[in-house]
């Protein structure tokens, strides 16, 4: 599976863009639309949505592979889009140890939207921003498809 377009536009509204780079709330150096800048990657003082939209789509492969070798059960779109947003927010690694993840592939459907809510936390604070993303990821997980 791949992102939909719906997906990259929730990533893009909760993420935002930024042409310089930052320091997020997490304390890692962003630049873009939350893309994490390594050592290795020497950015002019700003970039361009061009390159900010290369940036993420190429970040965007690394994680849905990482869905794909963590996530075992088949998903709908919807829910693959708020699997995405959330482990492109958080990293991979945070869904692996996570109940989310547990949850998805014991089949305990009912369970993962009240699961995002407790991934709202930033050094220890409650984010609105956080609580706001995943209340969205949480209803477009939890929205059926269309037939």
């Amino acid at each position: 599976m791949q992102i939909s377009a719906n997906g990259i536009a929730l990533i893009k509204r909760f993420e935002g863009f930024s042409p310089r780079m930052y320091i997020c709330p997490a304390g890692y150096p962003t630049i873009g639309y939350g893309h994490v800048v390594h050592a290795a990657e020497p950015f002019a003082s700003e970039i361009d949505e061009a390159t900010a939209e290369k940036l993420l789509r190429n970040d965007l492969h690394i994680i849905e592979s990482a869905i794909a070798r963590l996530i075992r059960v088949a998903q709908n779109q919807n829910q693959y889009d708020a699997l995405i947003s959330f482990t492109y927010n958080l990293g991979a690694g945070r869904l692996q140890m996570s109940r989310l993840r547990q949850y998805i592939n014991r089949g305990e459907e009912a369970s993962v939207p009240r699961e995002f809510q407790r991934w709202v936390y930033v050094a220890g604070h409650r984010s609105h921003g956080l609580v706001a993303r995943r209340a969205a990821e949480a209803s477009l997980y939890a929205t059926p498809i269309a037939p």
